[in-house]
């Protein structure tokens, strides 16, 4: 038992230590197991909140088990992958890919389910708002996004310095050189989550009116604030984590918000399947969280060599 003991302290050791690291190793761009991880986890939460989405519609074309599929493929791929070297470089960046390329095609398939509604893009405001979410698949591609990403950085249990990339691109993420680029895609994800958290409040007719803006005020602020990031390095070292760190917070909140608001339905956690299902999404306020989180790795990274 007391070595049992020791090697479960080890791991929590091991794995504050490598919390308090994850900084210094995403600036130095060796940090591919702890974002494929983060990668891994964004998938499987993504996962869940399309399966039930998608749960609400009936499954009504076949395609709609996509996103699902591949966000339980990307999970596993990527959590394999921080454990192997090989799978990180090959499966992970594959699977990662086809979580993103599937995000885009679902964008696609939920602006044609706008247009099929009636009166489809004549009256959008109504259609947008009572038809399928429309950036939610775009938002799901943040895992794979993360994914791809991880494939290129170092590993942190190799010590060696060497980067065998002669493409720029790979180069640059490989020696955390890559700020510009992750503020942006920042900046896109937050203006995206805001956009999902407007329509969707917008059904609740802003029941809790602080609370629900909240998202949709700071969205756009957290999107200026990243394309700015991009032409002023001092601005993307100090005022884009402090604003991340705001959306982080605000998601979090909403999180709990949103688990508060299927307790609250009736019979709550006795029947946590249909409540879930029925109830707020409970998950797209971290998507805002993740957007938050992208900015904090911008901040984080160092510029892009010119």
């Amino acid at each position: 038992m007391p070595v049992k003991a020791d090697k479960q302290t080890s791991i929590v050791t091991k794995v504050i230590r490598e919390a308090f690291l994850f900084p210094r190793h995403i600036h130095e761009g060796r940090a591919q197991q702890s974002l494929g991880f983060i990668a891994g986890m964004s998938s499987f939460l993504g996962g869940l909140e399309v399966a039930y989405e998608h749960y609400r519609g009936s499954y009504g074309q076949k395609i709609m088990y996509t996103p699902v599929i591949f966000s339980v493929l990307g999970t596993g791929a990527c959590l394999w992958g921080v454990v192997n070297s090989t799978i990180s470089r090959t499966l992970m960046p594959a699977i990662s890919l086809a979580l993103l390329a599937d995000g885009v095609l679902g964008f696609f398939f939920h602006i044609r389910g706008v247009a099929r509604k009636p009166g489809g893009w004549r009256i959008p405001a109504i259609n947008i708002t009572m038809g399928p979410p429309l950036f939610a698949p775009l938002l799901l591609g943040i895992g794979g996004y993360l994914g791809v990403i991880a494939s290129f950085m170092r590993r942190e249990d190799r010590k060696d310095g060497t980067v065998r990339y002669h493409d720029v691109l790979k180069r640059e993420i490989a020696t955390g050189h890559f700020q510009k680029h992750m503020a942006v895609v920042s900046g896109i994800a937050a203006l995206l989550s805001g956009a999902e958290a407007l329509y969707s409040h917008y059904k609740n007719n802003f029941r809790y009116k602080v609370r629900q803006w909240s998202p949709i005020l700071l969205a756009p602020v957290l999107f200026a604030v990243a394309i700015y990031a991009v032409v002023n390095p001092k601005a993307a070292r100090k005022i884009l984590p402090a604003v991340s760190l705001l959306a982080i917070l605000d998601g979090t909140i909403g999180f709990l918000y949103h688990c508060r608001g299927v307790k609250r339905r009736p019979g709550g956690l006795k029947h946590p399947v249909y409540n879930v299902i029925y109830g707020p999404p409970v998950f797209a306020p971290l998507l805002f969280a993740a957007a938050g989180f992208l900015g904090i790795l911008a901040s984080i990274m160092k510029r892009e060599e010119k």
